[in-house]
């Protein structure tokens, strides 16, 4: 395939479509709050999910890259294609998107930032700096067992507080709580992709938590992180009504008025059985049905979650 002629499917498939539920979902949580409260401010939040989707696919394509430069990505490789590794796109290329798609989210981060101000900037470098740094850069966080911990943080907290700040212009313990299950479920999903790639990772000096602490580890890993995200809603609905300042927030409990509709995100639960057992009982490239039903059970969870807060 000439380098030039490259079909527009063909960079769609290396954009990941079916993982950007882990950019999509913290937006939408994050503007839900912020509606509920009556702040919702729709060019904000519409940039704010520009740029977690430029800066997830920007990460995508940087994976690619790297996993194929270090030879993580080989002809042994059980999980969905890859288009660096398949040779479907030049390496230069893909680099090139990666880079495109980092100078997009800056480019909405500049309009973010003259709303939101210098805390923007931080969060947005930081974000930047880290997609590229997942696999690239001299000390890698996805091949030095800290995959989990930047997913859980940036398409977690910085993401849903970060989406309700540019609309609020302040982050509530609200906010915070509403993070965890949101980047818990994304974290899974780095969990599943991990446990899958053992054998192939360990070939090549990745050492994910998977890797470091065998599957055992990341299996319970992936319940805990399943049964936080359940926990969650149940907390806010258990914390309603209990008084002024509770957990420094202002006002009739934690989420301030009727906040057992959060408990609407429990009718999830079913979708997320398949992928437990899957990721329980399975290895390799079964492994991928438990990726794919993971993040449908992040959409699934993160729909219900904002319906829960709107009601």
């Amino acid at each position: 395939m000439a380098p030039n002629s490259i079909p527009l499917k063909v960079w769609l498939q290396a954009a990941r479509p079916k993982t950007l539920t882990a950019g999509l979902v913290p937006v939408l949580v994050g503007t839900a709050l912020a509606a509920r409260e009556g702040r919702a401010q729709p060019l904000p939040a519409l940039a704010a999910l520009a740029g977690a989707l430029l800066i997830q696919v920007g990460t995508n394509l940087t994976n690619d890259y790297y996993d194929f430069k270090k030879g993580a990505d080989t002809a042994e490789r059980v999980g969905p294609q890859r288009v660096t590794q398949a040779g479907l796109i030049p390496p230069g290329k893909v680099l090139g998107g990666a880079v495109v798609s980092f100078a997009l989210a800056v480019a909405v981060g500049l309009y973010l930032a003259w709303v939101g101000g210098w805390p923007i900037v931080a969060i947005g470098v930081a974000s930047v700096a880290s997609g590229y740094a997942y696999t690239g850069g001299p000390f890698p966080l996805g091949y030095n067992g800290l995959g989990d911990l930047f997913v859980l943080v940036f398409f977690g907290f910085v993401a849903v507080c970060g989406t309700y700040y540019v609309q609020a212009h302040e982050v509530t313990a609200v906010a915070a709580w509403c993070a965890v299950p949101v980047g818990a479920i994304g974290t899974a999903l780095i969990v599943v992709n991990n446990l899958r790639d053992v054998a192939t990772d360990v070939k090549v000096g990745k050492r994910t938590l998977a890797v470091r602490f065998g599957r055992s580890f990341a299996r319970a890993e992936y319940g805990v992180l399943l049964a936080a995200s359940f926990l969650v809603p149940l907390v806010l609905a258990a914390l309603e009504l209990r008084g002024p300042g509770l957990l420094g927030v202002s006002g009739k409990g934690l989420l301030g008025w009727g906040g057992k509709g959060v408990l609407l995100s429990w009718l999830a639960i079913p979708a997320a059985l398949g992928p437990l057992r899957t990721v329980l009982t399975a290895e390799g490239a079964v492994l991928n049905t438990a990726l794919h039903g993971t993040a449908k059970l992040q959409l699934v969870f993160g729909l219900l979650f904002c319906g829960g807060l709107l009601l």
